[in-house]
């Protein structure tokens, strides 16, 4: 197959994409047009929580789909059922309403933010959000995010997201007024660039939003499902919050989010949320899959053990290298190179290996969200050898990048 003689101007220009196309995918390894293969580390950023077309998911979507795909959101069905329960018996939360997206669960959490204050807070509608973070592309969860720029690309933004600073309380409590009715904060931010809130300022978060009547709001999109060693990331920190949204690894690879709520943050009535595709069977189906595998005895011991090996071969590569900071939690971590090389070293590491021993045919693929920085997503189920593998492939990459 040639790339040149694929039409591929068809597609909206959003991006700028290499010159391949993925046909195959298995565990932590994807295939191109051409037959190599690469290494991936990116993971469709954290999406594929079990790696690429993993058994579970296959026959979970071999299984329902015969069977039914959507009754229409009007109707109960079973596997929506199902998940909603086993999701509620592995959290805090009582009450769950199932999304396409990461960003479909943010903006409900917002709207159900926001109609919280109109019934408990006298209209209240602010939500303290940080610099740095992310939070989707509508356009309030991109006011609510804390990106540089974000602020003005479809102007006029939706007003009430002012922004504090991660791990400063004083900075989220000067911004509290009789307006605030919550605080929304990702517990480690992954494309502000794996920044970790500490355990001090998740329970101060936790502090000011009940002595000031506020509901404390975790977009675990990226942090949920296992990502940081525990099922949830706010177990991690042994904080619970009022309102807690996932996406990305509860599909495993298919569109599929969730807005949970403790029972007295959960106000909507008839009419206020909804959605065509919303808590389907066929992606909830999905769901249960995940759930079910995560769930496993050694599913997260394996996620902790190969994140705690990731980051010791990490460490020992930055001081090798003379590189930055190694931080992250479980298997969302990052490497500070000091330098803004970071396109440079994901261009070669997926193009440039292939006179590197060992990587004849194979590539690498990496993420860098910010010029100097890489960010880590693999699967979670991601082996020892792998992480490995990856560490030989980034370490030649750099001696290429460098010169050295």
């Amino acid at each position: 197959m040639n790339f040149k003689d694929l039409p591929v101007s068809a597609l909206m220009d959003i991006t700028s994409r290499p010159e391949i196309v993925f046909t195959e995918g298995a565990g932590s390894w994807l295939t191109d047009h051409n037959g190599k293969k690469y290494l991936d580390f990116i993971q469709g950023w954290a999406v594929n929580a079990l790696g690429h077309s993993p058994k579970a998911i296959v026959d979970a979507l071999a299984a329902q789909a015969p069977r039914l795909i959507t009754p229409s959101p009007a109707f109960y069905n079973l596997p929506a059922i199902e998940l909603a329960n086993v999701l509620i018996s592995s959290s805090c939360f009582q009450r769950v309403f199932f999304t396409n997206s990461g960003a479909e669960a943010n903006e409900g959490a917002i709207k159900l933010a926001r109609k919280w204050g109109k019934k408990h807070k006298d209209g209240a509608y602010e939500i303290i959000t940080t610099v740095g973070s992310f939070h989707g592309r509508t356009i309030a969860t991109m006011s609510a995010s804390g990106k540089p720029g974000w602020d003005t690309m479809f102007a006029p933004q939706v007003p009430g997201f002012p922004k504090a600073t991660l791990n400063d309380l004083a900075s989220v409590e000067a911004l509290i007024n009789p307006k605030t009715v919550g605080i929304m904060l990702e517990p480690v931010q992954g494309e502000g660039g794996v920044n970790l809130a500490t355990p001090e300022f998740m329970r101060g978060l936790r502090a000011l939003a009940d002595r000031h009547k506020l509901l404390l709001i975790c977009d675990e999109v990226q942090t949920g499902v296992g990502r940081l060693g525990t099922l949830f990331g706010y177990q991690h920190y042994g904080v619970e919050p009022d309102i807690m949204t996932l996406g990305k690894g509860i599909g495993g690879g298919v569109p599929l989010g969730a807005l949970m709520a403790k029972l007295e943050a959960s106000v909507f009535e008839h009419g206020d949320q909804g959605g065509t595709y919303n808590g389907n069977p066929l992606m909830c189906a999905v769901g249960l899959a995940v759930m079910g595998e995560v769930a496993k005895p050694a599913f997260l011991a394996h996620v902790k053990r190969a994140g705690a090996h990731l980051s010791e071969r990490l460490s020992a590569l930055s001081r090798q290298m003379g590189l930055g900071e190694e931080r992250g939690i479980g298997l969302l971590r990052a490497l500070d190179l000091k330098d803004e090389i970071g396109a440079q070293v994901v261009s070669v590491a997926r193009e440039g290996l292939t006179g590197v021993p060992g990587w004849a045919g194979r590539g690498l693929l990496l993420n860098s969200p910010r010029p100097p920085l890489l960010r880590f997503m693999p699967a979670l189920n991601v082996s020892i050898e792998e992480i490995d593998l990856m560490i030989e492939g980034l370490a030649a990459t750099l001696k290429i990048v460098r010169g050295k």
